[in-house]
């Protein structure tokens, strides 16, 4: 698959099929990923990958807690508290068209909490990947390690696979310490959820809008 395709195919899936991903593929896609590029070469990340029952035990865990009405503090804010346009119209549009797209109204607050909690659940994917920091990391180590979560989610395509990128999973840095046995010093950024796309989820036809050329390049010397 070209590299070209890959992008235009990459797409936040959020329904996966329960096909396992065999070891080999997965450890493939890692192994090829490293050469992302870091400042330094520090190579910020560290990275989980949960199957089975390590993973069906976090699952669990956080859906306990869910119906608990239990919270954590978050290991970041996700976006910032004061979002403003044009980034804030944006997110609003996209979640508009993912929530009447699975019919859930406006007002519906209950239904809407729902979806998020399906984050938790990894969208059925029968892998979830986390990426993990040294909490000493800076503002250029958060984009190294976005370089390399790329290169994963378009490796992904080229065997067929598909990826959601999940910042949801800092909503809980003190479950996710404890199963994946992280240091003081470690951060929790993400997840990632990775697999098969359910080609029957209505979800899944979710395509978001990416803005004109010249709304977001300014060419000089042209």
């Amino acid at each position: 698959m070209k590299v070209s395709k890959a992008i235009e195919t990459r797409m936040t899936v959020r329904q996966f099929l329960p096909t396992p991903v065999p070891q080999e593929t997965i450890r493939e896609i890692l192994e090829i990923a490293k050469r992302a590029p870091s400042g330094g070469n520090l190579q910020p990340w560290n990275v989980h990958v949960l199957v089975g029952e390590p993973l069906a035990a976090l699952i669990g865990d956080i859906d306990g807690k869910l119906e608990k009405g239990i919270e954590e503090d978050p290991e970041y804010n996700v976006y910032p508290p004061q979002l403003v346009d044009p980034y804030k119209t944006r997110r609003r549009i996209v979640g508009q068209m993912l929530y009447e797209l699975i019919g859930v109204p406006r007002d519906d607050l209950p239904g809407k909490l729902k979806q998020l909690s399906r984050n938790f659940r990894f969208f059925d994917a029968p892998v979830g990947i986390f990426f993990v920091m040294h909490r000493q990391m800076e503002i250029g180590q958060y984009a190294d390690l976005g370089m390399f979560m790329q290169n994963i989610m378009l490796l992904a395509r080229e065997y067929g696979l598909h990826t959601c990128p999940q910042e949801a999973w800092a909503r809980w840095p003190d479950t996710l310490k404890e199963h994946l046995g992280l240091a003081d010093q470690e951060m929790l950024f993400c997840g990632l959820a990775l697999g098969y796309r359910d080609e029957t989820a209505i979800i899944n036809k979710l395509i978001s809008e990416r803005e004109e050329f010249e709304n977001f390049v300014t060419l000089h010397g042209f």
